[in-house]
């Protein structure tokens, strides 16, 4: 099951202090990316729709949250990072900085673009 590979990526890869942080992330994208597949890309965990809809990453500091095709959101919460022609990312380094009003609008427009 796609959701085990995550799992298992917790149980041997993610540093515990960000445990709390994927297991929130993984609720929202389950309440707002319904249809996505849950699973590693590339090692890392990341949902998929059509395309990959977004993708974590953990540093030393932080996990980060990309959306690929970020590049197109409205960021009317001034959270995406990044400049590239694609993808923007949000860093979250603890449950109190993790602001599920911006990151709801943003997987809900990730699955919309997903949709085109």
């Amino acid at each position: 099951m796609p959701g085990n590979e995550i799992d298992a990526y917790i149980a041997g890869q993610l540093d515990p202090k960000y445990a709390g942080i994927l297991d929130a992330l993984r609720t929202l994208m389950a309440a707002h990316a319904p249809g996505a597949v849950e699973g590693l890309a590339s090692g890392s965990p990341a949902w998929r729709g059509a395309e990959v809809l977004a993708v974590i990453s953990q540093s030393k500091t932080h996990l980060t949250l990309a959306f690929e095709r970020g590049a197109e959101f409205r960021d009317e919460h001034g959270l995406l990072e990044g400049v590239g022609r694609r993808t923007r990312h949000v860093k979250i380094k603890s449950l109190d900085d993790l602001d599920g009003d911006a990151l709801r609008d943003y997987i809900e427009q990730a699955v919309r673009l997903d949709a085109t």
